[in-house]
């Protein structure tokens, strides 16, 4: 029975591999989706075998509740709302980590960790990792999920002394995990919990909404370890494989998105960025800077007339949903002859692929979505540049302006397209609450009003 359980795992773990090969390119993700799948019914069914009959009631309500709830979440939850969503299952992962810890120690013998009523100090120090880095995730995800919610604002929260104080706290939490695997005290175990749960408060807090994709990633990664912390304790080899897959891999994705953005991947974990340095400027409208304000009939005639046009997505987009009537104009586009390509910027939006995934929604090809480095050297040689919800992805101060909070983040270069066609509902700052210059450039007409409305009115325009 135990090679048998091992050989399921494995093909489970290898599913998990495969999965995450296939999520690498639009083209091959809904196979990557399909492995996933596969492996976790597989992983499922394995576990249930070893589980005692007279708990198997028990883990069936468990997964009946789990699976209702999930099922709901996933037929109502908005593609907008998705960055919020992924960072409350990751508190989800978290937490189960430190519940999981918490059985282990309370009643070690059930879990086989225990000789002659003494855990293993292995045991100790595992659950100690696993407890601080699932607390960590757990109340940082939360703060996260507040964040991108508008539940909170998303400005950073900063306070004197906060690094030291952070500091101070992660060489406490350190003292209380030496403490545990020596003493295996339950005192020392609720002070892991305690600093790691206020830890993870203060590391995310300080952090600008411009960061939070960033943060996403990372507690990602957090949600990972956490997990192959608890495989550990439960010498469970799936837990461990699927843990340090997800640990890796958001911990790659976090770092490439770092660079994407020009940020220090130490202080990502550390939680030391988005706080200092230059405020970002609040909501302002155009004041004595002078606008060029065109309608659909404007846009649809210098679209029209264009022979090359390049579409930059972004966050506005997502709210209006706006992706079909978007592919709807770019068809009538390329039917008069006009080349049409997407320009999707590694931050668009609040996560990772935000931008890919909604315009996969509306079929848009593959070929004609480009990343940043693929596409910003083409702007120079564009007739227009249709940017739609996307602003600080956009803004040229990201180059231009050292006291601005987005500075040395690579941005695409749409000032450089001879005309720039920019839908906005209104003059309102992007998510980093920063001033967009490229408003009031010569070379932008301003398109004010819903995303989907404006698109639609285009194509209207376009066909008459």
């Amino acid at each position: 029975m135990t090679g048998i359980v091992s050989l399921a795992y494995l093909a489970s773990g290898i599913c998990f591999i495969m999965a995450l090969r296939g999520l690498a390119s639009p083209e091959t993700a809904r196979t990557g989706n399909i492995f996933g799948m596969v492996g976790m019914a597989l992983a499922i069914v394995t576990t249930l075998f070893l589980i005692e009959a007279s708990s198997l009631w028990f883990v069936a309500m468990a997964l009946a509740l789990g699976g209702a709830i999930g099922t709901v979440v996933a037929r109502n939850i908005k593609m907008t709302a998705l960055p919020q969503l992924v960072a409350a299952f990751h508190s989800l992962v978290g937490l189960a980590a430190v519940l999981v810890a918490a059985a282990a120690f309370l009643n070690p013998g059930a879990y086989g960790i225990a000789v002659g009523g003494h855990i293993h100090l292995a045991s100790l120090a595992e659950m100690g990792i696993g407890t601080a880095i699932g607390a960590i995730t757990f109340s940082g995800s939360l703060v996260a999920f507040a964040k991108l919610q508008g539940l909170v604002s998303g400005k950073p929260l900063t306070f004197p002394y906060q690094h030291q104080i952070n500091l101070a706290l992660g060489i406490l939490m350190l003292i209380a995990i030496v403490w545990l695997i020596l003493g295996a005290s339950q005192t020392a175990f609720i002070a892991v919990a305690g600093i790691a749960f206020l830890l993870g408060f203060l590391l995310i807090a300080p952090i600008g909404g411009a960061d939070m994709p960033v943060v996403i990633s990372m507690l990602n990664s957090y949600s990972g370890w956490a997990a192959a912390a608890t495989g550990f304790t439960l010498e469970n080899p799936l837990l461990i494989i699927t843990g340090a897959l997800v640990g890796s891999s958001g911990a790659i994705l976090s770092y490439i998105m770092c660079k994407g953005m020009n940020r220090s991947i130490v202080n990502v974990i550390l939680g030391g960025f988005g706080g200092g340095g230059a405020a970002a400027t609040g909501p302002a409208g155009a004041g004595d800077k002078a606008v060029k304000i065109g309608s659909a009939e404007d846009a649809a005639f210098v679209l029209k007339n264009a022979s090359s046009v390049i579409i930059v997505p972004g966050y506005g987009m997502a709210v209006a949903q706006a992706q079909h009537a978007l592919r709807e104009m770019a068809d009538r586009l390329k039917e008069a002859g006009v080349t049409v390509r997407y320009a999707i910027h590694p931050v668009a939006g609040r996560m990772p692929g935000h931008m890919n995934v909604l315009l996969a929604e509306a079929n848009v090809p593959y070929d004609e979505v480009l990343e940043l480095e693929a596409i910003n050297r083409d702007f120079g040689q564009t007739d227009v540049a249709f940017v739609i919800g996307a602003n600080d992805v956009t803004n040229p101060a990201a180059r231009t302006d050292p006291k601005s909070p987005i500075y040395g983040m690579p941005v695409l270069d749409v000032e450089k397209a001879k005309t720039v066609l920019f839908v906005k509902r209104s003059m309102a700052t992007g998510y980093a609450g920063v001033e967009n210059e490229l408003f009031f450039r010569q070379n932008t007409m301003m398109l004010f009003g819903d995303a989907k409305k404006m698109c639609e009115e285009i194509v209207k325009a376009l066909e008459g």
